[in-house]
């Protein structure tokens, strides 16, 4: 689809995204590579992340890709570092590396629990707090009178509630925390914009083939105001208006880009039945080839 924004609005602008070897955050980097940004991306898996990088370089974008861990605060570090070593600023962070998976609370180990905690809420803080320093007005390849953006991606999940995915429902619930008072300190402080984008159901993610895979992905479109699916493109455009000059005003607002969605009531699985396609989804990542989502519960 053609983009409604200039091919220049990022120009010049130098994007960090975590999680951007896959799903929504490669869509993000592609796009916003493609609007004039320089991009560095983030991840675990080297294959991954190589293949993202020669991918973004074919269609002429500045890319590069770097190992690391956002629940680790010396991998966020480093990471951050070497964006700014190779590419000479940090303009703009998308925090995009999540994990997730079909689970009752009831079936729920509390290390599962606190694995998506840690890689959802506490990376987040940790690459927004590594990141800082660059991102402030007056940092380092930054003049003093502008700071940086922080864009956190979120879901919808907490805001009426979620069958089974506490664990998620409560990361994400405190990334939207940090959204809003990171946007309030660092605004105040640093002219830095914060916001987040919560997604519905995305065509082609690792989220919505755990999430909903082909057992249940038929459904989902009945309990949807548009009956429809959302694309990769449409979270990529939400997160180009947040970062640009045509979203300047705005901070400390999560957009919700779930063609309404979240305004219906969340259909109900038997549990047996969620505790069971839960397992083959599992195999089934396991069984992947590089660059499928894993997950442990």
């Amino acid at each position: 689809m053609a983009s409604p924004f200039r091919s220049d609005i990022l120009k010049g602008k130098v994007t960090l995204i975590t999680g951007g070897g896959s799903g929504i955050g490669f869509e993000i980097a592609t796009q916003f590579g493609l609007h004039g940004a320089s991009i560095a991306i983030m991840g675990r898996r080297k294959q991954v992340l190589d293949s993202a990088v020669a991918a973004l370089r074919s269609l002429g974008i500045w890319a590069f890709g770097f190992e690391g861990d956002v629940r680790k605060q010396e991998d966020a570090s480093s990471v951050v570092e070497s964006t700014f070593n190779n590419l000479g600023s940090l303009d703009i962070l998308v925090n995009a590396a999540a994990g997730n998976f079909l689970v009752s609370a009831e079936d729920l180990s509390p290390n599962g629990f606190r694995t998506v905690m840690d890689i959802d809420s506490v990376g987040t803080f940790t690459m927004c707090h590594q990141a800082l320093k660059y991102l402030k007005k007056g940092g380092p390849g930054r003049n003093s009178l502008t700071g940086g953006t922080i864009i956190n991606i979120s879901a919808t999940l907490h805001y009426t509630a979620a069958w089974y995915q506490i664990h998620v429902s409560a990361a994400k619930a405190a990334v939207d925390a940090i959204t809003r008072n990171l946007a309030l300190e660092w605004g105040a402080d640093h002219d830095i914009r914060v916001n987040g984008i919560a997604p519905g159901p995305i065509q082609g993610t690792p989220g919505l083939s755990k999430l909903a895979p082909e057992e249940i992905n038929s459904k989902i479109r009945e309990d949807m105001p548009l009956y429809r699916i959302g694309e990769k493109w449409d979270i990529a455009m939400a997160a180009l208006y947040l970062s640009s000059d045509a979203g300047k005003y705005v901070n400390g607002t999560t957009i919700i880009a779930d063609g309404g969605m979240w305004l219906s009531s969340p259909r109900r699985l038997p549990k047996d039945a969620v505790k069971q396609l839960s397992r083959v989804v599992e195999k089934r990542s396991r069984n992947s080839p590089v660059g499928a989502p894993k997950s442990k519960l």
